[in-house]
């Protein structure tokens, strides 16, 4: 009986070791922050108490998963998490939005358009503890501390490809397997490559990440790619792998930034593969070297401008590319015309129509723009230069881009004519010495030397001596970063040597002064890249006694948000929702505007200009209420909120 016992006891044993076979755990110390579900609650709405269950149940997966791999480690819920626990650990996984530090930030003028914004606070600036940020806790920790994991796209999916098989968390210490498939390139990637040069292969060699994803099964958390623009431009900053997405191919999956390392993946360990569980598991060792090593370039403007756009606005100004869009715009009328004819015979037979059917209804065929008009939608400034000549656009790209900078107006660039005149590119640490030259011969070209000192540094010295005494000193360890501000760095951590701190930067800009004056319809749908989607709600009276609502929205010059969203995509579909107060009902359904299609899956979107009515009967103010998700070619915003209130 007592062998009986021993054999079984052996068995067991073995079963539970084949889990984590051949582990042999770290004695490094562990802290998890849970709190968020395995499925997705960003497009889809989720019952609360189905939610909870969701988050108890991941955070038992990566309790189960951790203790595995680590002989330390303790699991909280992020409501319980403060920054100085992390103190006490080694590594700290966060998979939980925790209490906020700082409050966000968001200044207006009159008018109602945003003039400074920066997201919640969760971490301190100064926060040094090696810590990985699973899927979109990357940006929504990171963005206020400026770590480059921004919020490019919430749309990874389950498969990585392009990746730096080399790097060290491929290798151990816990032993890695990696199962390569060759797979059909992403249509998103097939489209994005070509203006960053080479060609766009057919297919990639993949590896599968997590065992489901939200093309393969809707409802499955998402995860988060970063930019790839500048990722790399600082010597603390990391490209590992990138994932299949609805971005371009060198989108950042996973990453690391100073002492921070982004696991852009959504799964919990349940939902990992088993090759993937100890490639995760090596992050986290990995990480833990890079205690007290904090990010020296900050992003603390996600959507900041950088050169690898350049190719990107060269290819726009093609024949091709209009060419490309005139062809996609002719196949989604003729798709949006067999749906509207669908919906209208439907609509004589008194049937039910679904809400692509509603919005076919309001479909009208734009007329197709000519190559001409659309260079001075996309180009207005250039064009006065080069009309249609797409020879000129090239060489005005090819010939001005080592002195590019961005415009503070909107997502694009200007040229910096100082470093321009003097024939080195921006991004050369010799621009530098010749602007202290400058300075110290006097004259007239004195000041142009001041500027782009200041304008390329973060230094404020008064004199051309100290600069020079700088530059003597630090010459050997300076960097360029366009991610982190377009802006020589020294790498180095040492606050005692200047040339880092960020606060000089913030310190400088100019207060916005505010419109004095009652600001009119049209100002209040002003938009920019910082404001892409602003709106005004207003009502009218109907003869039969009734109110008509509407609510207009603009959208910003090329962005757009969601009129429906196919399964198969991540993105949020936007919603009207009116506040009736005591007195006020809705008469009717909601009238929807024309939407477009945007893709093969079913997606639709509205751009420019649209406006929802409804009709009310009673008296006193709606508020209306526009959820959305607004994107772009190149960066796709969170999910907001926009909430007006009628006249």
């Amino acid at each position: 009986m007592k062998h009986r016992t021993l054999i079984l006891t052996l068995i067991a044993m073995l079963l539970c070791g084949s889990v984590a076979a051949g582990i042999k755990k770290s004695n490094l110390s562990v802290l998890y922050v849970g709190g968020s579900p395995d499925m997705d609650t960003f497009t889809t709405k989720v019952d609360s108490t189905v939610l909870t269950e969701s988050i108890k149940q991941r955070m038992a997966s990566f309790e189960k998963f951790l203790k595995q791999y680590f002989k330390k480690v303790t699991v909280i819920h992020a409501e319980d998490y403060t920054p100085e626990l992390s103190d006490d650990y080694d590594i700290t996984v966060m998979d939980g939005k925790p209490r906020i530090l700082q409050p966000e930030i968001r200044e207006t003028d009159a008018t109602g358009k945003i003039t400074k914004y920066a997201r919640a606070g969760y971490l301190p600036q100064n926060f040094d503890r090696p810590m990985v940020l699973i899927a979109e806790l990357g940006s929504v920790l990171g963005e206020r501390i400026g770590v480059k994991f921004d919020w490019y796209c919430l749309c990874l999916d389950a498969d990585a490809h392009h990746i730096r098989t080399e790097h060290p968390i491929f290798q151990g210490p816990f032993p890695v397997e990696m199962t390569f498939v060759m797979k059909p390139t992403p249509e998103a990637g097939k489209e994005l490559p070509y203006f960053k040069g080479g060609k766009t292969p057919d297919s990639l060699a993949m590896w599968r990440v997590d065992i489901d994803g939200y093309q393969n099964k809707p409802g499955t958390r998402v995860g988060m790619v970063s930019r790839p623009g500048g990722f790399e431009d600082s010597p603390e900053a990391e490209f590992i792998s990138g994932g299949v997405s609805q971005k371009s191919l060198d989108a950042v999956a996973i990453s690391r930034h100073g002492n921070f390392f982004h696991w852009g993946f959504a799964a919990s360990p349940d939902g990992m593969t088993e090759e993937a569980k100890n490639v995760f598991a090596n992050a986290i060792v990995y990480i833990s070297q890079f205690a007290g090593q904090t990010p020296i370039a900050r992003k603390y403007e996600p959507t900041i401008f950088t050169r690898d756009e350049i190719k990107m606005f060269s290819y726009l100004a093609t024949c091709q590319a209009y060419n490309a869009a005139i062809a996609v715009e002719k196949a989604y009328g003729e798709q949006m015309k067999k749906l509207q004819a669908t919906a209208k015979a439907k609509q004589a037979e008194g049937k039910e129509l679904e809400m692509l059917e509603e919005i076919a209804l309001a479909y009208q065929e734009a007329p197709i723009k000519s190559y001409e008009t659309y260079l001075q939608e996309r180009f207005p400034d250039q064009y006065i230069l080069f009309g249609t000549d797409e020879k000129g656009y090239a060489d005005y790209f090819a010939h001005n881009e080592p002195y590019f900078l961005p415009d503070p107006r909107h997502f694009g660039f200007i040229i910096d004519e100082d470093a321009r005149s003097l024939g080195i590119p921006n991004n050369d640490i010799r621009l530098l010495d010749k602007a202290i030259s400058l300075w110290e011969a006097g004259g007239e070209y004195a000041a142009k030397g001041r500027r782009l000192l200041e304008r390329y540094t973060l230094c404020r010295f008064e004199t051309p001596a100290e600069w020079r005494a700088w530059f003597k000193t630090n010459k050997e360890r300076l960097f360029f970063t366009e991610s982190g501000g377009w802006l020589f760095l020294v790498n180095t951590r040492d606050k005692s040597v200047p040339g880092n701190d960020y606060r000089v930067r913030l310190q400088t800009e100019k207060e916005v002064t505010p419109v004095a004056s009652a600001p009119k319809a049209d100002a209040r749908l002003a938009t920019d890249d910082k404001n892409p989607v602003r709106a005004i709600a207003s009502t009218e009276s109907l003869p039969n006694g009734n109110r008509l609502v509407t609510f207009r929205v603009k959208i910003h010059s090329g962005y757009h948000i969601y009129a429906a969203v196919a399964d198969s995509d991540p993105y949020v579909v936007t919603t009207v929702e009116f506040r009736l107060p005591e007195g006020i009902k809705a008469v009717g359904d909601l009238q929807r505007p024309s939407a477009k299609t945007y893709n093969n899956a079913g997606t639709m979107i509205y751009e420019d200009t649209i406006e929802f009515r409804q009709e009310v009967s009673g008296t006193g103010s709606v508020t209306c209420i526009l959820n959305f998700q607004c994107c772009n070619d190149q960066i796709c915003m969170p999910p907001t909120t926009i909430e007006v209130t009628t006249d």
